[in-house]
């Protein structure tokens, strides 16, 4: 990947990029080519993603296909009541020399699974809030840098909340996409049970490494935006907030707490990578407003009058537009 290559020509190579890519996951990943989309987008944004779909969706494998296809390293974490951080960041032994030597936790990795992360403990869902802001991790106060690019890709069941642990704010702030799994079509899943139930196995191809990714990654922060997409993004933003300049009556009535200062950053990055996917090399409104939903339905809070008339977080932000 040379550096010296005009914006335009990079840009292109991206999007060419992006679409081998999304291919080849479609491989194996029947449907989801929105799922996919937002996936990557968040990657080449140095974003993380929470997946919320019930069993059976393909989240674990939609992930491992992604660091197959990336080249990258890749570590799945399943998150239990019983898990404790040691079991995340990695912890110090008593080696044979009588020195303590720190042991890497499976978060040593470029692209984490986080299984079910709703299953465990604050203390434990607390272990990743370094990992995910920083990209390090503190033992012993002794902090070690963590691998690039790094990733966490949590999933979660929507359904069955008995003996869960709701993330906190502070933490879901730190995903860059809440993504909605729904149930594939009845073609996408006649599809799915044809190629899972024979002998017959999907082998898919690597495109990228780690080195490209990070290019990508600087590529999509150098992509210009105008005066007026940033004000659309951050307005966007702040209309959520009931007590905010621009909240509206209807804003202060449905939602009880609104997005931070995160979301319009998110918004703008993700903004950039969908008009260079889509073959653009600016954003306008339109690119906002196609990444808007993912990036502000978990850092908004519905009011008891919202849920009294059944409007969910998207219903809201539609309205926002």
């Amino acid at each position: 990947m040379t550096q010296h290559r005009s914006d335009v020509e990079a840009a292109d190579a991206l999007r060419k990029t992006y679409e081998q890519v999304s291919e080849e996951i479609g491989k194996v990943i029947i449907g989801q080519q929105e799922v996919i989309k937002y996936v990557l987008i968040s990657i080449f944004s140095n974003g993380h993603c929470l997946l919320v779909g019930v069993p059976g969706l393909a989240k674990t494998l939609l992930v491992q296909t992604v660091a197959q296809v990336l080249d990258l390293d890749f570590k799945r974490i399943q998150f239990t009541p019983d898990l404790m951080p040691s079991d995340i960041i990695g912890s110090e032994i008593l080696g044979e020399d009588r020195n303590f030597k720190f042991i890497h936790g499976p978060v040593f990795s470029n692209i984490i699974l986080a299984d079910e992360i709703n299953r465990t403990p604050p203390k434990t869902q607390a272990a990743l809030l370094e990992a995910m802001q920083e990209k390090a991790v503190t033992a012993a106060g002794i902090t070690h840098k963590l691998a690039k690019p790094f990733f966490v890709l949590a999933t979660q069941n929507p359904i069955e909340q008995e003996g869960t642990y709701p993330l906190p704010e502070a933490q879901l702030d730190r995903f860059m996409f809440n993504i909605a799994l729904d149930y594939p079509t009845f073609k996408e899943e006649l599809q799915v049970v044809k190629n899972t139930t024979s002998t017959a196995q999907t082998a898919v191809n690597k495109l990228l490494n780690a080195e490209q990714i990070i290019y990508f990654q600087q590529l999509v922060r150098n992509i210009p935006v105008t005066d007026n997409v940033l004000e659309y993004a951050v307005k966007l933003v702040s209309k959520t907030r009931p007590n905010g300049e621009f909240a509206t009556p209807q804003v202060k009535r449905l939602l009880n707490w609104g997005a931070g200062p995160r979301a319009s950053q998110f918004l703008i990055l993700g903004a950039k990578c969908h008009a260079v996917i889509n073959g653009k090399y600016s954003p306008d409104i339109e690119d906002v407003k196609a990444v808007a939903k993912p990036i502000l339905r978990h850092r908004i809070v519905r009011s008891y009058h919202a849920e009294a008339e059944g409007l969910s977080t998207d219903d809201i932000i539609e309205q926002l537009f």
